[in-house]
């Protein structure tokens, strides 16, 4: 990674990192380099990352695991207290089944972390790219995310939008999702969460 590339990785992670608390189980999905597992540890109860270009590590209450999520991470319903997904969303072919998976292995009350970039930042990526100023990471793999849709996928997934906000100028966005503390179950099997639920939050 260039020092650009390491400036946008940091930057992500100082505005993630505040919502993962003390004594949290933490999932982080597209791990990478396990930077913002590192920032955590200390504070952690246990945290595993996921990444198909990851280097596997035990250590401590650090697991990292090489592969892809949600298909190649074996976890309990429940297992995780916050799930973190940074510059993840844009190169997911199927959102609809990573929002459904995060709820599944989260708590009630526990919180999925997301940033995304907007469509706009493909564009200015690769001119840096084309400057070798950046190394692009993976940016081939970008599906065309629409960084407007993240709401949806997530609320049709039984989750309730606690905090948006932008960052970069505008051009990167950050989401933060709860998973109700009470669920009520409908006709077709979806989670939807009553008034007292949404009080809960």
């Amino acid at each position: 990674m260039r020092a650009i590339d390491r400036l946008l990785q940091a930057w992500r992670i100082s505005k993630a990192k505040q919502y993962v608390r003390a004594g949290d189980r933490l999932l982080d999905v597209g791990c990478f380099d396990q930077r913002l597992l590192d920032k955590v540890a200390s504070r952690i109860a246990s945290g595993v990352g996921i990444d198909p270009y990851a280097t596997p590590l035990l250590l401590g209450n650090i697991e990292v695991v090489r592969g892809w999520f949600p298909n190649d991470l074996t976890a309990e319903a429940g297992q995780f207290d916050c799930i973190s997904m940074l510059a993840v969303m844009e190169h997911v072919e199927r959102p609809e089944e990573v929002a459904r998976e995060c709820f599944r292995l989260l708590r009630p009350g526990g919180r999925v972390v997301i940033t995304a970039p907007r469509a706009l930042v493909d564009k200015i990526l690769a001119v840096l790219f084309s400057l070798r100023l950046i190394d692009g990471i993976h940016c081939e793999q970008h599906h065309g995310y629409e960084v407007d849709q993240t709401r949806q996928f997530f609320e049709d997934a039984g989750f309730v939008l606690n905090e948006y906000r932008t960052f970069q100028l505008g051009l990167n966005c950050l989401f933060v999702f709860e998973k109700p503390m009470f669920q009520a179950e409908v006709a077709g099997g979806s989670a939807v969460t009553d008034g007292f639920s949404r009080l809960a939050g």
